[in-house]
């Protein structure tokens, strides 16, 4: 004896429902359902519930936070002062073990070493608080570039950013060359200083990040301005 199977091909609307609960991973069926409609998809609502349930998208699912989108941009060479800083963190621990991260913010356009702050951790509010000092004697910079570090996505610093009319470029995830000028300063710091001596102290880090930071902007001669110190470079080049 023969007897009717039913076929059903809801491949259409299992993809469907699964692009709407990656993309709106907080949302429920309701929601779903009306987007779907008003997308001119003449599915009916049972068939939607149905699949839904199958998927078992009515059980509370967790999901991570995502970055927006980042895209390429190539490293340009400012031409000018202030018109691009970058920024990055890093890492080392006093002799006894107790861990320090060092915030790195330098100038672009001529190298010059505009921040070394060391602190046993760093936040937004620090992060904020470190670029409205150098804007006291330094001026505004157009553009910001750092990576997608919790520090550098802080509400605060953004709302910081935006009341000052300062652009923050974020590189992609996981490309730290897009952030290039940066990554050269930090090696040259941690070859001089952070690999070089067993700190004490934090004062002691500190005392001897500054006296470098003095002689790295006065002395260091760089390939890329035809061997001449960041200042000196500056100085020839552009006056603030």
């Amino acid at each position: 004896m023969y007897y009717y199977t039913s076929i059903k091909d809801d491949s259409e609307v299992i993809e469907k429902l699964h692009t709407l609960a990656q993309d709106k991973p907080a949302r429920g069926f309701p929601y779903y359902y009306r987007r779907i409609r008003n997308e001119g998809l003449e599915w009916n609502h049972k068939r939607v519930k149905r699949v839904y349930d199958m998927l078992k998208l009515n059980l509370r699912r967790k999901h991570k936070r995502r970055l927006p989108g980042r895209f390429k941009v190539a490293l340009c060479s400012p031409t000018n002062a202030n018109q691009t800083w970058s920024m990055d963190f890093m890492h080392d621990t006093l002799s006894n073990g107790r861990k320090v991260r060092v915030l790195n913010i330098i100038d672009d356009y001529n190298r010059e070493a505009l921040a070394i702050q060391a602190d046993y951790s760093h936040s937004g509010s620090s992060v904020a608080s470190t670029i409205e000092q150098i804007i006291d004697w330094r001026g505004k910079p157009c553009e910001i570039r750092c990576d997608n570090g919790p520090e550098f996505l802080s509400h605060t610093l953004v709302d910081f950013c935006n009341n000052h009319n300062i652009k923050i470029k974020y590189i992609q995830p996981g490309k730290p060359t897009q952030n290039a000028y940066i990554e050269r300063f930090n090696r040259s710091f941690r070859e001089d200083i952070l690999d070089a001596y067993l700190f004490e102290s934090m004062d002691q880090l500190r005392e001897l990040a500054m006296n470098w930071m003095q002689d790295y902007n006065q002395l260091h001669p760089h390939q890329s301005l035809n061997n001449m110190s960041p200042l000196k470079y500056l100085e020839i080049n552009q006056h603030i």
